[in-house]
């Protein structure tokens, strides 16, 4: 099952690395991993997506508390949280198919943010199935490269995570 765990941390160098760390000698695998400074700029917020049983996981977020520059963790209910994630997709589009693939941006809401003589970069906001959903649909036009920032998400109304 798929967790989203987020962690507001003291923003110094390091506490990425003892994060990251503590996830690894537990053998959990993070899926993905995104860290910001939040609206204080003493904090970053990590968002932190892996795939474990709860039990485990509790395991996991009770070694996280012991770690002094750890502040809160949150495990994130789906229904209560809004998410999104930013793509980058460089596609094949020479002059036959790219008026297709222009269709298939207009109709996700995505951004062209790259023109070259045969590829489009392609910006995308959402949350995975949108992101998934594009990717598939341009992948018949040849992926150059992708990139993915990685979940990042908050809880809705005046909760915090």
């Amino acid at each position: 099952m798929k967790h989203t765990l987020s962690v507001l941390v003291d923003n110094e160098p390091g506490v990425l690395a003892r994060v990251a760390g503590l996830f690894s000698r537990r053998s959990f695998n993070i899926d993905s991993l995104a860290v910001g400074t939040t609206e204080d700029p003493k904090y970053s917020r990590m968002t932190i997506v892996v795939d474990g049983e709860t039990h485990s996981l509790e395991q996991v977020t009770k070694q996280l508390h012991k770690l002094i520059n750890v502040l809160k963790i949150n495990d994130l209910d789906p229904k209560e949280t809004v998410e999104r994630e930013l793509v980058l997709i460089k596609v094949n589009a020479p002059s036959s198919t790219r008026a297709q693939i222009i269709e298939i941006v207009d109709i996700f809401r995505a951004n062209i943010v790259d023109v070259a003589k045969n590829t489009l970069t392609i910006e995308v906001t959402g949350n995975t199935n949108k992101v998934h959903a594009i990717e598939e649909m341009l992948r018949p036009y040849g992926i150059k490269e992708l990139v993915r920032t990685g979940k990042i998400a908050l809880t809705r109304g005046l909760k915090s995570g």
